[in-house]
């Protein structure tokens, strides 16, 4: 079959990718490597859309958490992904859990009987010089892609080991405790370009003795264990875990991340040292989003399992209460710099025949894999109309996810991400209480003024 796009990886974000084309009668070549030979260290089975890791599709509340509200955007969308998870779906309390053969079996069976689809079992290493392509290859994209992604990006902007450290929302730091400033005052004039104040970071301050305490808790803390196909992967400077930086001395932290010098405590100050004195260990956060409602915890990458990262990192002062956008990780991955080397539309600047959709954009879990497949291939079915693409308001989950992606989050500390109401536009005049139900509120009013644009 001579078909009009060629979809590379089988996974959520392909297959839903395939799915948007092909109902709209698009003729599309579904490449999945498994079932041709070859196959990954994670995946189980040949189906398309496996679940390799959780079950969970995560919260389907769509009143007042982010993913749940993906949900319900998905559906409207007539997603093939959410309508095969509730034929799947098992008992999960609020989340939607579903079994994983019933779900892929659901996945695979919807797109085989689509007459434009042709499955193809077969693997592609080079990256289409040609014609339509959207590649959606994931997370363990095989050596050969990933390398002729790498030398189409550049060698740098292909990341293969995720350094994640934890992001906290913004308004749950208590700034009586902490400041704002930076190391010196320097960067002040680069600062003051990008529309900053020269005070950059918020800085946590550690007395002595709860510095000690923090790092025997961080030293001690359970750790996670590296999968088989992790075990072998070094790390490199910029990925070392805090904890394993901490193993090598009481002071360590001191010299590296939690330097206190150059940060003079506001809040310490007295007559004789008017502008405060330098705390014994300072944790620092830096900005993560152009909102300003992200913050990330500089150089507190960690393999701590995620509920030892909340015990123990909400003894840093100041973050008694934070609420954590993303917690800390370490694992070996392949993503895009994103915001640096995709459009709008989610295609490669340097190859616009070209779209990458999935968790390779740096996107980060199931659900939020398969929208941004959905929107490739929605935006890919635009293209082939002729007609112009209209993105999803910045206020709904879909056009907040898609923002991140494309430009709204810092490029040089890009990371994989899932969706959350930090990336969505800020609700300032809405009381800290009532603002999830108000995010939601305006999403789902702006996404049915935007879902009746769909073709």
């Amino acid at each position: 079959m001579t078909h009009q796009v060629h979809i590379i990886g089988g996974g959520m974000a392909g297959s839903e990718a395939a799915w948007q084309l092909a109902r709209r009668g698009i003729s599309v070549r579904l490449s999945e490597m498994r079932g041709g030979g070859d196959t990954t260290a994670a995946h189980n089975s040949d189906g398309l859309a496996e679940l390799v890791c959780s079950n969970s599709f995560r919260s389907d509340d769509h009143e007042k958490n982010a993913v749940g509200l993906l949900h319900q955007e998905m559906r409207e969308c007539d997603s093939l992904l959410m309508a095969a998870a509730e034929k799947a779906r098992v008992p999960a309390g609020s989340a939607l859990a579903v079994d994983r053969d019933v779900f892929s079996a659901a996945v695979e069976e919807a797109l085989a009987a689509q007459p434009t689809l042709e499955i193809v079992r077969e693997r592609v290493d080079v990256l289409p010089s040609n014609g339509l392509t959207i590649v959606a290859t994931g997370p363990l994209t095989a050596p050969a892609l990933a390398s002729s992604i790498g030398a189409a990006t550049g060698a740098d902007s292909l990341a293969f080991f995720d350094a994640i450290a934890p992001i906290v929302y913004r308004d749950s730091i208590d700034m009586d405790v902490a400041w704002m400033a930076s190391r010196w005052d320097k960067g002040a004039e680069a600062s003051l370009a990008l529309g900053g104040d020269g005070r950059d970071y918020i800085n946590c301050p550690m007395t002595r003795e709860q510095y000690e305490a923090f790092w025997a808790e961080l030293v001690g803390g359970e750790k996670t264990e590296f999968k088989e196909w992790e075990a072998n992967t070094p790390y490199f400077d910029g990925c070392m875990p805090v904890e394993v930086m901490a193993s090598r001395g009481v002071e360590t932290l001191r010299f590296g991340p939690m330097k206190p010098v150059g940060l003079d405590n506001p809040h310490w100050a007295t007559p004789e040292h008017p502008n405060g004195r330098w705390p014994y260990a300072v944790v620092q956060l830096r900005q993560d989003n152009k909102l300003g409602t992200l913050w990330n915890m500089v150089g507190f990458q960690t393999k701590l399992k995620h509920a030892e990262q909340v015990r123990v990192f909400r003894t840093i002062p100041g973050l008694e209460n934070a609420e954590f956008a993303r917690l800390g990780g370490l694992h070996r991955n392949t993503f895009l710099n994103s915001p640096t080397l995709l459009d709008r539309q989610l295609r490669l600047k340097s190859a616009p025949n070209i779209r990458f959709a999935g968790q390779i954009t740096g996107c980060e879990g199931y659900v939020e894999s398969a929208s941004v497949g959905m929107l490739a291939g929605l935006m890919t079915a635009a293209q082939i109309a002729g007609k112009d693409w209209t993105p999803p308001p910045r206020t709904t989950a879909l056009g907040a996810l898609l923002s991140h992606i494309t430009g709204d989050a810092e490029a040089e500390t890009y990371q994989p991400m899932n969706v959350n109401f930090g990336l969505f536009p800020p609700l300032h005049d809405v009381k800290k209480k009532a603002r999830k139900e108000a995010y939601t509120e305006r999403a789902k009013a702006d996404m049915a003024g935007w879902v009746a644009t769909l073709a």
